[in-house]
């Protein structure tokens, strides 16, 4: 690779692509009339919820494990993350073969932490606001032989998030904007080279929480900003600083990022199900969450909005979400989410 060329471009996406049909699912793109109506665009939402392992990361896990070598495998693969990382990478281990451990935070969601260890992964918990999840993982691995897949710096695991995007393209038809979530980076980092590789003239707009703005301040200040761990309902995207390797794409092919509060995601996660009739989690409804304020920015033509995961219990969403209707969102027909699509 020269220094001119992108750490990972469309013909990667495209290779993982390849390599994860049949494996991953194939999801849904969900369109709405009501959405349309109150956004004033035409809206295509790509249901990564209904992924394996409930998320977009079971692309990139995939695609990087399956590439690992023999002997590779046989001694086993580490990996870091706070929840759909942790489930992904335990799932592409059983399904080549393989066995994972998973460095998890104590406050990880009780239902991604069981889902993990259902998938056979060991799992080691670490306070996230005092330790450090990459030594943690790098020290297992080094002590046990294992080969670390980050959650998202990693040429492969970008290229594996992109072909979410290059599914809804191909579905959908080219988009004047995509909108998605940024935590690490590495799903709108391939998602945009995905678009921004098919259709040059593509807005990719990100959306961060507003507690965990750090890819925004980041672009902002043309160099990688770290901030507090922030304490945010998006657990997903609960990040301090951007990835090296993501930053580096995202840099390049983002037009903007926008942010939205935990109650605009708790009323985007409440439209999904009314309205939809979609569990999305925190993280996964930021993108929708944009839409429905206004932050994404005028949209016209057809808008890519990619809902990034589902892996929410039923006490977690219920006490997120409880019974109010969103601020402007009328009931269609009075009835919750009665002719809501």
């Amino acid at each position: 690779m020269t220094p001119t060329t992108p750490p990972v471009t469309l013909d990667d996406v495209r290779d993982a692509a390849a390599r994860l049909r049949g494996v991953a699912h194939r999801t849904s793109v969900l369109r709405s009339r009501t959405l349309d109506a109150l956004v004033g665009a035409e809206i295509h939402l790509k249901c990564e919820n209904f992924q394996r392992a409930g998320a977009f990361k079971f692309r990139g896990a995939y695609n990087a494990a399956s590439r690992l070598t023999p002997e590779e495998l046989s001694r086993g693969i580490a990996a870091y993350s706070s929840g759909n990382h942790a489930q992904a990478v335990a799932l592409a281990a059983r399904e080549l073969g393989t066995t994972a451990v998973i460095v998890m935070p104590e406050d990880a969601p009780p239902s991604k932490r069981a889902a993990t260890a259902g998938y056979g992964a060991e799992i080691v918990p670490y306070d996230r606001y005092t330790g450090d999840r990459v030594a943690i993982a790098e020290a297992l691995a080094a002590e046990r032989g294992l080969t670390v897949i980050p959650p998202y710096e990693h040429p492969h695991v970008i290229a594996g998030q992109g072909t979410a995007a290059l599914e809804l393209v191909a579905e959908a038809g080219e988009l004047g904007t995509l909108v998605a979530p940024v935590g690490g980076g590495g799903l709108i980092a391939g998602s945009g080279t995905a678009v921004k590789g098919l259709h040059a003239g593509t807005r990719v707009i990100g959306v961060e929480p507003e507690a965990g703005d750090d890819t925004k301040r980041s672009l902002e200040a043309g160099r990688r900003v770290s901030i507090p761990v922030p304490h945010t309902i998006a657990d997903g995207q609960a990040l301090h600083t951007p990835g090296e390797l993501t930053f580096s794409v995202n840099r390049r092919l983002l037009d903007d990022v926008v942010l939205v509060t935990d109650d605009e995601i708790r009323d985007a996660m409440r439209f999904a199900f009314e309205r939809l009739k979609i569990v999305v989690e925190p993280s996964g409804a930021t993108p929708l969450a944009a839409l429905l304020t206004g932050r994404a920015g005028p949209l016209a033509g057809r808008v890519g909005v990619i809902l990034s995961g589902g892996n929410i219990d039923a006490e977690r969403f219920a006490e997120l979400c409880g019974h109010q209707v969103p601020a402007g969102l009328p009931r269609v027909g009075g009835h919750p989410g009665a002719g809501g699509r």
